[in-house]
């Protein structure tokens, strides 16, 4: 299959399937290498952002989604609202995205504070979800984000996230490593 053909196809699977894929069915799909996909994802993206759309890749999977300026048309022409989240509800969603994967003790060492209701709130928004259980007594859940966080804020990928300033980022490590409570916004 010509390039501009697979280009073409792969948006057109995309689209159709409305959901992530895995790069594994597309390339079979499309009889094609994992390289030649890797680089017709890249044109599609490239192609996708004239019409509005964005492509959005949450580890092997892939999805085509609406660029996130567009939300509030979208959310007329659906006649929904878009829920707004707590100032603890995002305090949280940042540590899960930075730190991910990250149990709930975790979270609530960094936030210093307890973390349920934000953690329980995220979860019913589908923006975080549990990954598995963590190989330590207890065996704690550790949560990470989802292809709707992405999608909800307009990111390709996490490696998308702004990065954190250096002297927050070793703070915030050395906290989770020591279970030290962090510290008071003010002292950040």
């Amino acid at each position: 299959m010509a390039r501009a053909d697979r280009v073409a196809a792969l948006g057109a699977l995309l689209f159709a399937a409305g959901e992530p894929v895995a790069r594994e069915r597309l390339a079979a799909l499309l009889a094609c290498t994992a390289e030649e996909l890797e680089a017709a994802l890249r044109e599609l993206a490239e192609r996708a952002a004239a019409l509005g759309l964005m492509l959005l890749a949450h580890g092997e999977t892939v999805q085509l989604a609406t660029a996130p300026e567009h939300g509030p048309l979208i959310a007329q022409l659906f006649g929904g609202e878009t829920g707004r989240l707590s100032p603890a509800a995002l305090e949280t969603l940042a540590i899960i995205a930075y730190l991910q994967p990250v149990t709930r003790a975790e979270i609530e060492t960094v936030r210093g504070v307890d973390s349920s209701a934000a953690l329980q709130t995220l979860l019913a928004y589908g923006l975080v979800e549990p990954r598995g259980r963590r190989p330590t007594p207890g065996q704690p859940v550790e949560y990470g984000t989802t292809l709707l966080f992405l999608e909800r804020f307009g990111l390709p990928s996490l490696e998308a996230l702004p990065p954190l300033p250096d002297e927050l980022a070793t703070l915030l490590a050395e906290r989770r490593r020591s279970g030290q409570p962090a510290p008071s916004r003010s002292a950040l």
